[in-house]
């Protein structure tokens, strides 16, 4: 009887980690599938259009980013938070009202990016005018591939994803080469593939979105949504206000060579992003099963990301004078190269911060990471602005590394803050030394993510 208890707890421990590994196979595939596409945009319209019609993507880009980052924050967050490994039942619920609040963000975001191509005119207002008309198509299908993720379904994220590349590919493609190249059509055709994505997920997942029950939604996650929101579009309005102020000191050409070094890091970022949509329902799983083992498992997610992160950087810095940076950015590779040192710094710190705001994000600590995220903005901003008037682009770029480490101490400390009022996770004795650790609850293990921060 003793040999067969102890075979069980290690059979439950094997599949636990198959289930695991599996998840995060898919979650970098797919991650893989996504980021190819905005990948694939990104280096045509740099080696096709120049410069300035780079920058003009670039602002339409890091527009959609903020869109994307607000529709997340008020569907998708609380859908990780609340109903991560919840029963088929109940999730499809949820997901008709999370998909329809995310179609409801994409209409008036969608408005507005039209409205605002009206207003700028030029270059930039081809960008905006096909960005609009694409948004919500983009930002539905974005809000399905984290729906899936949190039923444990990757493989159909995956799937969605690469409906979306296969379509897209050809398009770029025959856009190209029949006469049509310019950033009006390219990013009207990457959209338009995102939207064929977004119509074929509902016949995967059998649900379909509710966007007359998107008022519910936002009323019933009420506590989590408006601060999911204020902490998601903190940081993209901070770029995205840094992008607009730049392009305003150095021109849209200096934005383009600044958006350049970051679709160099590209292939990073499918690793980054693919952990993204498996780390957070994997950490509610911790959190419920084993809360003292969250600011660990925080710690590990934030070294390793930034390990992988430097990797990829030197990679970079040597492969880019032997042909790569030709092969991949054409002739704007040479003004770009000195941005990449910055620019992979930027991102290391971003991610030596990321295990902390997952584990705020894990205790329901809403109100903590929306503060790390607000200073950190408040911070990257002026910054950006007083390096493009000391140093041109690579100014900006080194002040804005600068202020991202910054930000990562911020994140850190809030974490640390979340665990003190929190009655179930113990502060452990390596964050910020000199506090008597608490003793965890012995409920501990079945609380939901949302209620553990009790004291915030």
């Amino acid at each position: 009887m003793a040999v067969a208890a102890r075979r069980i707890p290690a059979a439950l421990s094997w599949r636990l980690v198959r289930q695991v590994s599996n998840r995060l196979t898919w979650g970098i595939a797919d991650q893989a599938m996504a980021t190819l596409t905005n990948f694939v945009l990104s280096i045509i319209v740099a080696r096709s259009l120049g410069a300035v019609q780079f920058g003009a993507f670039t602002l339409a880009y890091v527009t959609y980013g903020f869109a994307i980052n607000a529709s997340r924050g008020l569907s998708v967050e609380p859908l990780l938070v609340r109903f991560s490994g919840a029963n088929p039942p109940s999730w499809k619920r949820a997901t008709a009202r999370c998909t329809g609040t995310a179609l409801l963000v994409g209409l008036v975001a969608g408005v507005l990016a039209l409205a605002a191509g009206t207003v700028v005119g030029g270059t930039t207002a081809m960008a905006f005018l096909a960005l609009g008309l694409t948004m919500p198509g983009l930002l539905l299908q974005d809000s399905w591939r984290y729906a899936f993720f949190a039923l444990g379904r990757g493989r159909h994220a995956f799937i969605n994803d690469a409906i979306w590349a296969a379509v897209e590919i050809p398009l770029l493609v025959y856009l190209k080469f029949s006469g049509h190249a310019n950033v009006f059509w390219f990013v009207l055709a990457w959209g338009l593939a995102g939207s064929v994505g977004a119509a074929v997920a509902p016949f995967q997942a059998r649900v379909m979105p509710n966007l007359a029950g998107a008022t519910d939604w936002l009323l019933q996650h009420r506590d989590l949504g408006p601060r999911y929101l204020a902490e998601n579009t903190g940081g993209n309005a901070a770029d995205m206000l840094r992008s607009y102020l730049v392009t305003g000191i150095l021109g849209l050409a200096a934005v383009g060579y600044i958006q350049a070094a970051g679709v160099l890091m590209g292939p990073f970022r499918i690793i980054f992003f693919g952990l993204s949509l498996i780390l957070m329902p994997e950490a509610a799983h911790l959190l419920r099963r084993s809360p003292r083992r969250l600011p660990l498992f925080c710690a590990v997610v934030s070294v390793g990301l930034a390990g992988l992160c430097m990797a990829w950087g030197i990679v970079l810095l040597v492969g880019l004078p032997r042909g790569l940076g030709h092969l991949i950015l054409g002739s704007i590779w040479r003004p770009t190269y000195p941005l990449v040192l910055p620019a992979a710094l930027a991102v290391v710190a971003s991610c030596a911060g990321s295990g902390a705001l997952l584990g705020l994000h894990a205790l329901g600590a809403a109100r903590r990471s929306l503060r790390a995220v607000i200073i950190t903005s408040v911070i990257i901003v002026p910054c950006a602005i007083a390096g493009a008037e000391i140093g041109g682009t690579l100014g900006t770029m080194r002040f804005v590394a600068g202020a991202s480490l910054v930000g990562t101490l911020v994140a850190w400390w809030q974490f640390r803050q979340a665990l003190r009022d929190s009655d179930a996770v113990p502060i452990p004795r390596w964050l910020w030394p000199g506090r008597k650790p608490a003793a965890a609850s012995p409920g501990a293990s079945t609380a939901a993510p949302e209620k553990v921060a009790s004291k915030r």
